[in-house]
């Protein structure tokens, strides 16, 4: 069963930076040719998508994260990054990555911990 482990959370000001990682223990073809996304999720709302990267290397972003978030993978490394910028108190959440299975409202692999971000005012 392969296992997620996303990390680099933390507390930053508004405005700072984090780079957040995760690691797919899967083996290296699975994850090159899956489409990987970051998701962030508050108390009490649904899970949302914040980014995605397909396989051909294609990116797709939330609106709200757009020009401030940078999603990147390492298909070596079978790591997906997700490069935060201008962070702002509502980007405050648990990220979480996994790898959506199209047209299926379903994911490849179990949900990890996530990682949490928190942006102070």
């Amino acid at each position: 069963q392969a296992q997620l482990a996303e990390s680099g959370g933390g507390l930053v000001e508004t405005g700072g930076s984090l780079r957040l990682s995760c690691v797919v223990s899967t083996h290296v073809g699975i994850f090159r040719s899956s489409t990987m996304g970051w998701y962030r999720q508050t108390p009490g709302k649904q899970r949302e998508l914040v980014a995605a990267v397909i396989h051909t290397g294609d990116k797709k972003y939330a609106d709200f994260v757009k020009g401030r978030f940078t999603i990147s993978r390492d298909n070596g490394r079978r790591t997906v990054y997700l490069q935060m910028n201008s962070l702002e108190p509502e980007d405050t959440a648990v990220y979480y990555c996994n790898s959506p299975i199209p047209h299926t409202g379903t994911y490849q692999f179990t949900w990890g911990q996530g990682t949490q971000v928190t942006v102070s005012s």
